[in-house]
């Protein structure tokens, strides 16, 4: 390059002699444009760009969080646990909350504070800053108050209930005491007979898969609901079809009918139904998807079971709610109400159930064993026994005046679909299973007495009539089956 030849730089022409600049032939000062003026502007990010490096920001946030996480000492004492959170002026247990839980609640409270504030926290020396309304805070309510029609209806529970109970043990006692009455050949000899039971009937109900089937208290109707979102009626014994309901627009998750019908959708609404098909009651509040639904005993109430982690009482006379139970950590997917109308248990995607006393609205215990999701309950009729069926395959036997699981049942090789006690003296129970089976069992021993093997998909719904003589099971091939003995005309 020769001495005299220009280069433009920065907008500036300089001839290059030797490597240095020729100072003499530098423009003036005037002309040299503003660089710390430029400098000094701020161009603004087109809107991609900044999108782009927000998320970046909050990729790197998460990150942090995570990192923070992992390096997080907390105890695993459960003392400790509840220590710590009451030093951080922190709930020391919420309700429904289990020892992991609330365990992983103090690690994310730790991950967020700096370093000095945990080691602070470690040795004991944070301090615990209340302000004046702290003590006051800690005095409030932490219950909502009932309205007058729960309290109404509270009262009519217990009163009524303690006299079926009185009943019930009453009749147990003179069946017990009767030189005429044997109780236990009564209950081998309807055992015995369950070997004698086949499939009579098999009809196609739906165009899609059936979620529920429920008899009348009379044995003369079953109902059956489907992912249509369709409440069929079919006539016993011939099972031929009657009526069909529009009962949803959505898929129809579950049914029952005692003493009118009702069904519960994905569509987040319950609705009750007359005989004739008219509809009586929309009951709407739950925020998410239902799950099982129930009438009270009683006849009074409908219970309905959410994915919101509630389950809710609804009077029947006005089709108000009158009662919004929280206490599952998830959704709550099972619910059943003991025959005298006393206790109501449920059971959550959390693998806890719960017992509840609708007297007091208090959980009187815990059900903890399974390892996955509850999928169904049903009371025994001897009122002190409970069965509930899991996403961990298995059936378990609870009984309340041992407050304890008492028996698990490997019932099938896939999840319980649906667990039902003979409902007149509950000699027998069934279970139902993804694994296109349906078992019956011995209650009393608790074994494995009759396997109903039929569906082509997985066994959705289960049930047993009045008189204990009728099986009747509703599957993913968009099938309900009847099975009892060939005898039965």
């Amino acid at each position: 390059m020769s001495d005299d030849e220009m280069v433009e730089a920065e907008g500036v022409n300089m001839p290059i002699r030797h490597g240095m600049i020729n100072t003499d032939d530098l423009v003036q000062q005037d002309e040299v444009p503003n660089i710390e003026q430029q400098a000094a502007e701020t161009l603004s990010l087109p809107e991609a760009s900044r999108e782009a490096q927000e998320k970046q920001e909050e990729l790197m946030r998460k990150l942090e969080l995570k990192r923070r996480l992992r390096s997080a000492v907390v105890p695993t004492d459960p003392g400790e646990v509840k220590a710590l959170l009451r030093q951080l002026a922190e709930p020391i247990t919420l309700f429904g909350e289990r020892e992991g839980e609330r365990r992983d609640r103090l690690r994310k409270l730790v991950a967020s504070m700096d370093p000095a504030e945990q080691e602070a926290l470690q040795q004991g020396r944070l301090p615990l800053e209340l302000d004046d309304a702290g003590p006051a805070l800690r005095r409030e309510k932490f219950y909502t108050e009932g309205s007058p029609a729960l309290q109404e209806a509270r009262r009519t529970l217990a009163h009524k209930s303690l006299q079926r109970a009185a009943d019930r043990l009453a009749g147990a006692k003179r069946r017990r005491e009767s030189p005429d009455e044997d109780e236990r050949a009564e209950a081998a000899a309807m055992v015995d007979s369950l070997a004698q039971i086949s499939n009579q009937s098999s009809e196609f109900a739906d165009e899609r898969p059936i979620s529920a089937c429920r008899f009348s208290p009379d044995g003369s109707l079953l109902a059956s609901t489907s992912w249509s979102g369709h409440l069929k009626l079919w006539s016993m014994p011939a099972c031929q079809h009657q009526q069909t309901i529009r009962a949803h627009q959505d898929r129809s998750l579950s049914g029952s009918e005692l003493p009118a019908l009702a069904t519960g959708a994905s569509d987040r609404c319950a609705r009750v139904w007359s005989s004739t098909g008219k509809l009586l009651h929309d009951l709407r509040g739950h925020e998410e998807r239902l799950g099982r639904i129930a009438f009270h005993p009683l006849g009074l109430h409908l219970g309905t079971a959410s994915f919101d982690q509630t389950w809710r009482l609804w009077d029947l006379a006005t089709g108000q709610c009158i009662l919004e139970q929280e206490g599952h950590s998830r959704a709550v997917y099972a619910l059943a109400f003991q025959q005298d109308g006393a206790l109501a248990a449920t059971g959550g995607l959390d693998a806890i159930g719960r017992v509840w006393d609708l007297r007091s609205g208090r959980s009187i215990m815990a059900l903890e064993g399974h390892v996955k999701d509850i999928l169904s309950m049903d009371w025994s009729p001897n009122g002190y026994l409970l069965a509930s069926g899991s996403n961990d395959n298995t059936c378990r036997i609870w009984d309340m005046r041992k407050r304890d699981c008492t028996y698990t049942l490997p019932a099938h090789t896939s999840l319980v679909s649906q667990v039902r006690f003979e409902p007149s003296d509950g000699h027998f129970l069934v279970t139902a299973g993804y694994d296109n089976l349906t078992k019956l069992w011995d209650s009393r021993g608790l074994r494995l007495v009759k396997t109903l093997a039929g569906h082509e998909g997985k066994v959705m719904g289960a049930d047993v009539s009045a008189d204990s003589r009728t099986i009747v099971t509703a599957g993913y091939d968009r099938t309900i089956k009847l099975w009892h003995a060939d005898d039965l005309t």
